[in-house]
Order: C-alpha cells, then sequence, then structure tokens
C-alpha cells in the first residue's frame, strides 16, 4: 500500500494511521482489533467494522483494524487478485466506518511464518490490548493456527478477550470478494455493485491526457468488467488527509482487455488530478 504517509500519522478526521505494530504508542490503546485483508471493503467488510465499533465501545476501547501493505496472496500464491478498492480509498472508507486506529503491517515471507502467539505479543509489547474481533472461521498467524478458540484460551492467560460475531449474509450467501471479482468479470456490475455496497469502481494514474480524454493506467491489477464500452463517474482519487471534491463529471470508458489502460471521455472537464477514480454504471449501448 503506497500511502506516502509518516509512520505515525493523526489525519484531519481524527483517525490514527500506523505503518507497522512496532510504531505502535501506549497512548494509542486500549485496542480492540480485527485482523484482516480488507481488499474489498464490501457490505461483509463494514458489517464487521460496525460490530467492531460497538463491540469496542462496551470493552472501553478503541476499535482497531490491523491489515496489510499488500495482498497476502502476492506471498501465499505468488500474485495478488485484482484489486477492488484502491488502497488509499481503503484507509478513507476506514476512518468513514469509525475505525479509530488502522496498523497497516508489511506483510512478507516472515510474517506469514510467524506463529499467531508472537503476533499477539508484538502487539501487547506496544499497547493495551482489549482483545480481538473475529468471526467462527477467521484466523491468524503461521497456518493460520490463530482461531477464536485458540486466541479466547491465550486471551483468559494474558487478560484479553475475543468477541466472535457470526458472518453476514446476503440472499443466502456469505459476501466475499472472490465473487464480487467473479461478477465483474462476467460483467454482472449490478450485482458486484449489491455485494460491494457502492458502485464498482477503481483509481489508476492518469497516462495520457486530452482536453476531454484520458487514459488511465494501474500499477496493480484491477478488477475491471469485460470489454465493451460504459457510463462512467470520474472524480479525483480518494487519499487519506484529501478534502472531499464534487469534481466529478459523466462519461463513458472503453475497457479493452485484461492489463489494459482505461480510455476515458468525459461530458464535461475532467479533473486535473495524477490519479482519478472510475466508477461504472451499465454497459452502455449507445
Amino acid at each position: 500500500m503506497a500511502t506516502g504517509a509518516a509512520p505515525t500519522a493523526m489525519r484531519d478526521d481524527g483517525a490514527l494511521l500506523v505503518q507497522g505494530i512496532g510504531r505502535l504508542e501506549p497512548g494509542s490503546g486500549p485496542l480492540l482489533v480485527v485482523v484482516g485483508a480488507f481488499d474489498g471493503l464490501h457490505r461483509g467488510h463494514l458489517y464487521l467494522l460496525e460490530r467492531l465499533r460497538h463491540a469496542a465501545a462496551r470493552l472501553g476501547a478503541r476499535p482497531a483494524v490491523l491489515t496489510f501493505d499488500h495482498h497476502p496472496d502476492e506471498i501465499i500464491r505468488g500474485a495478488a487478485p485484482p484489486v477492488l478498492c484502491d488502497p488509499d480509498e481503503r484507509l478513507v472508507r476506514f476512518a468513514r466506518a469509525g475505525v479509530a486506529v488502522t496498523i497497516v503491517e508489511h506483510f512478507d515471507a516472515a510474517l506469514r511464518a510467524t506463529p499467531y502467539t508472537t503476533f499477539v505479543e508484538r502487539i501487547r509489547a506496544r499497547v493495551d490490548l482489549a482483545g480481538f474481533l473475529m468471526t467462527p472461521d477467521a484466523a491468524f498467524g503461521h497456518e493460520r493456527r490463530g482461531t477464536p478458540e485458540a486466541l479466547a484460551s491465550l486471551g483468559r492467560e494474558d487478560g484479553f478477550t475475543v468477541v466472535v460475531v457470526p458472518p453476514f449474509v446476503v440472499d443466502g450467501r456469505q459476501v466475499r470478494s472472490t465473487e464480487i471479482r467473479a461478477e465483474i468479470a462476467a460483467g454482472d456490475l449490478r450485482d458486484a455493485a449489491h455485494l460491494l455496497g457502492r458502485r464498482v469502481a477503481v483509481a489508476g494514474a492518469v497516462a495520457e491526457r486530452g482536453a476531454a480524454e484520458l487514459r488511465v493506467a494501474f500499477p496493480l491489477p484491477a478488477a475491471l468488467p469485460p470489454p465493451g464500452r460504459y457510463a462512467v463517474r470520474v472524480e479525483p482519487a480518494w487519499a487519506p488527509g484529501s478534502v472531499e471534491s464534487d469534481a466529478a463529471v459523466g462519461g463513458h470508458a472503453t475497457v479493452g482487455g485484461p492489463g489494459d489502460a482505461l480510455a476515458v471521455r468525459s461530458r464535461g472537464r475532467l479533473p486535473a488530478s495524477r490519479r482519478v477514480r472510475v466508477s461504472f454504471a451499465a454497459p452502455d449501448r449507445g
């Protein structure tokens, strides 16, 4: 996650952004922590953050997310899946969901091999730990041995709690990023938006610029719909600490194929920013 942020920074929205567990400061606790990639910030993730916020209030703790600077699959499987939510936008959405402290940990082979007990102790050595919020199937640490049951047993010894909440279900199924990517790849933007809780959107760098045209390139694989022409809205990409913008303009975008730049043509003046966010509507039958 290329945020360009300081190791520890209090943002304008009051949320604390910490670059790694080792940068945590004692005064930022006590923390109730949920651990995860949160790669889509979809409705299931937002449900978890809502439960985190309420549970933290009951425990007199601050709601905290421990996430990673890139998708764990890049190390585990050798390749990261297409991005559903721009990394900087993800930080903005965490703050809007009431997360008080976001810890962005570097994920590498060493972290993958770290036992959950060591992982927990690193947090406890830096800050007062109120506990963890988890779903029944959640786990972290080497070989995913940090299950709710294992964490609860450790918590009884070390004085923290584990709050277990049921998974979030929509239309009889759990909301998963993998399914949302499949819906987007199949061109079902309506169903993908239903699971995301927002329109499908991508953020990228402006590679070429004209008066009413842009070509948007993606340093990371983006979850794009099939080749075709789509109605879109274009705005400056979201970033922590940035000011809300009403500079969104309508237009259409042409998707060429996987890995291609996105060609955008607008009906008004396009944002002058170096990075833009493009949100999709339905395919443009015109």
